[in-house]
């Protein structure tokens, strides 16, 4: 009996450990991943903490790391950009102007990095420690003890890009703020303005500011470019200080009211343990089991990606900056910004659509009202500035997915009626952006520039998809649905390609008009119709060679003729499979890329992460499930990597077992305990919970799936 007692003792704890450990996904999330490179081969991921769709971004910039920790930056977007009021630690005193800041040297060594934590240690031993909130960010710098002053300095008009405009004001020896501009993003002006209020939790022995190579001590007014304020304290008995900022893109004023709603009692620990508390909140909504360490790391990792942005631009009052640069308030919980809208259409949307609808809702009814106050939807916003980068009418289709998949509380008639404009009315603007460039082009002639002319087509889709789905308008859905089918018109059958054409309908050379991709890859960018696709190029045969070639290359490069892992127009590509004779080849290749292209290390990510797009991508091709189809709420289906994977999904638990890292290949699989002889699933089948079960190997089951029909719209 008292060896019973003893078992059953040490099974509680162990269980009960097992729980506490399986919580603290914060901590297997590694921000490094993602963090260098260069080029299109980067993640372009910062270290820095983050809270999930939180308005501040507490981190060296990718772009400016020499000028410390700055308070706003994207995930994983490859121009510079942002980078506001950076501040930064430094041992003794401020002797002379730190001017524009690019004097300095970066963080010498990562003590810590995850999720919603940093520390590192600066070039002159000074360590700093990270962490934030909804709406402000916190830091702890602790000075070497061999100095007893040490100085933090604040960038106003400076930046990770150029900063025209700026002030700050010391307001007393603990306190100041002030605001600074947007400088560009991607060759685009970003006129955005940001205000910040600024706290220490303790009085500095003296202060000043700068303007330029000015250093002006005592000054308590620092404007223009190239500007900032000095605080330096005794650190001889306490080396330690600590610092909240709190942003607002509506005045000073709001952003004291945002650092006072966000002040929590305790230490920095306190802020520290909030933020890795929500974070496990939130990375807990898909659990994964696996013996593979590295792996469960990346797809945590990947998944916390997936969950810093869209991000809140809305103060705690609710108020905030229109399109149109007048102030307003929120409709919903909160206001969002941060739309990179060409990649995250792909993918993420639909992720969070689905373990997020009221948070995808109020991101959608931001998107509305940012057409309402602007003229139309923006392709890639950043603050209240559309900003134009990229191709297409992305917006159309993200909003269209993320209704489909359970985002559903916002203005569906309004959303509806901006898609519809921007569909059809030539030479419409967002801001100071054309929404659909050449549409005169498309409705006249059927067709234009190839690649952008098929994010059109999948545009139109998704348009005719919403239509009918929110708002049970099949007139315009069919309108939509049969303009979609124009990406026939570029069909030539003199090479068997899609071909870019001009107007007067004559065939240009194969290789023009393709933006980052080639023609072999922007090829199967018809996702709606890929049995059209197929039947069109001679059938399943020829499909199934195209891809081979394609696939025996997963590193390319944009303008190279294979598979570009990193690479958005590529990312539904292995899918398709699954409308030919060979799905067990979906498999076959997804396993390849997560087994050649993505890796723990720094550099581990193929291509930029933009904005949580391929981090959303790593979690769905890890499930097992990918959304394939524009508007259309289902998943293609492949081997998952992890041996059970829980879904806590708002409406019920969905569980997915028998995936594994070296087990690559389907061999039957089971949907609530029967047969799923397709490698397609509905959304609605399982958004209220279930369980789908493969059964995997390591050698392919080749008849699995064989000779069946996924969705196809002709």
């Amino acid at each position: 009996m008292r060896s019973l007692n003893l078992c059953t003792v040490i099974t509680v704890l162990f269980f009960s450990c097992a729980t506490i450990k399986a919580q603290q996904y914060a901590q297997l999330v590694d921000t490094e991943i993602g963090s260098q490179g260069s080029g299109l081969g980067c993640g372009y991921n910062y270290i820095g903490a983050s809270y999930p769709f939180g308005m501040v971004q507490f981190t060296p910039s990718f772009f400016s790391p020499q000028k410390g920790f700055v308070i706003n930056q994207l995930s994983g977007a490859g121009c510079p950009h942002m980078g506001n009021v950076p501040v930064l630690p430094l041992n003794g005193t401020i002797e002379k102007s730190p001017d524009n800041m690019e004097g300095f040297k970066p963080y010498k060594t990562i003590n810590e990095a995850h999720a919603g934590f940093l520390s590192v240690t600066m070039e002159d031993k000074t360590e700093a420690a990270l962490t934030v909130n909804a709406r402000s960010g916190i830091a702890k710098f602790k000075f070497n003890d061999d100095n007893d002053q040490g100085s933090v300095i604040i960038g106003s008009g400076i930046s990770s890009t150029f900063t025209e405009n700026a002030m700050i004001k010391i307001t007393s020896n603990k306190t100041c703020e002030g605001f600074a501009d947007g400088g560009e993003f991607c060759g685009t002006k970003t006129p955005y303005r940001i205000y910040f209020a600024i706290e220490f939790d303790r009085e500095a022995k003296t202060k000043g500011t700068w303007i330029g190579n000015a250093l002006l001590k005592e000054s308590l007014h620092g404007y223009g470019k190239n500007s900032g304020a000095f605080f330096t304290f005794n650190t001889k008995d306490n080396s330690e200080v600590n610092y909240r900022i709190a942003i607002s893109f509506v005045s000073v004023k709001n952003a004291k009211e945002n650092l006072k709603a966000s002040k929590l009692e305790g230490g920095f620990e306190t802020y520290k343990n909030n933020a890795e508390n929500v974070w496990n909140e939130n990375l807990s909504k898909i659990a994964i089991e696996t013996p593979n360490r590295d792996r469960s790391v990346q797809f945590y990792t990947h998944l916390y990606h997936a969950l810093i942005h869209p991000n809140i631009v809305s103060d705690v009052n609710g108020e905030y900056m229109g399109a149109d640069f007048q102030v307003y308030k929120t409709k919903g919980a909160a206001q969002y910004s941060s739309f990179s809208v060409w990649d995250t259409y792909r993918t993420q949307a639909q992720l969070l659509a689905m373990l997020y609808p009221k948070e995808s809702s109020d991101m959608m009814q931001s998107l509305v009202d940012f057409a309402d106050q602007s003229g139309g939807y923006g392709r890639w916003i950043l603050a209240n500035i559309e900003t134009g980068i990229m191709q297409g009418d992305p917006t159309a289709i993200l909003i269209a997915n993320s209704y489909a998949f359970g985002a559903t509380d916002f203005n569906l008639e309004d959303a509806y009626k901006h898609m519809k404009r921007g569909a059809t009315i030539p030479l419409l603007r967002s801001q100071n952006q054309e929404i659909r460039p050449h549409l005169t082009e498309y409705i006249r002639d059927g067709h234009t520039f190839a690649s952008m002319m098929l994010e059109y087509t999948s545009a139109d889709f998704a348009i005719g998809q919403f239509a009918l789905q929110a708002l049970d308008n099949k007139a315009d859905a069919d309108f939509f649905i049969e303009r979609s089918q124009y990406w026939k018109n570029i069909y030539n059958p003199k090479n068997n390609w899609l071909n870019s054409r001009y107007p007067n309908g004559k065939w240009k050379d194969i290789e023009h008009d393709w933006r980052e991709a080639t023609y072999k890859n922007y090829f199967w960018m018809v996702p709606y119709n890929l049995k059209g696709l197929i039947d069109t190029i001679g059938g399943n045969e020829v499909a199934e060679d195209r891809l081979d070639i394609l696939f025996k290359r997963l590193d390319a490069s944009y303008d190279e003729d294979w598979f570009a892992a990193g690479n958005e127009p590529d990312f539904q590509v292995p899918w398709i499979y699954n409308w030919t004779d060979e799905p067990y080849k979906t498999s076959e290749v997804i396993h390849r890329i997560f087994d050649e292209m993505y890796t723990s290390k720094p550099t581990g990510l193929p291509g930029n992460d933009d904005l949580g797009t391929m981090g959303a991508w790593y979690v769905y091709a890890s499930m097992g499930l990918y959304p394939m189809i524009p508007g259309v709420a289902g998943f293609s289906i492949n081997a998952p990597q992890f041996e059970k994977i829980t879904l806590s999904l708002p409406d019920g638990k969905f569980t997915i077992t028998g995936g594994s890292t070296n087990q690559h290949y389907i061999q039957s699989l089971k949907f609530n305990g029967k047969k799923q002889k397709t490698p397609w699933l509905d959304w609605k089948d399982i958004k209220s919970g279930g369980e789908l079960d493969f059964k995997t190997a390591k050698k392919p089951n080749k008849n699995w799936a064989k000779n069946t029909i996924s969705p196809s719209y002709n």
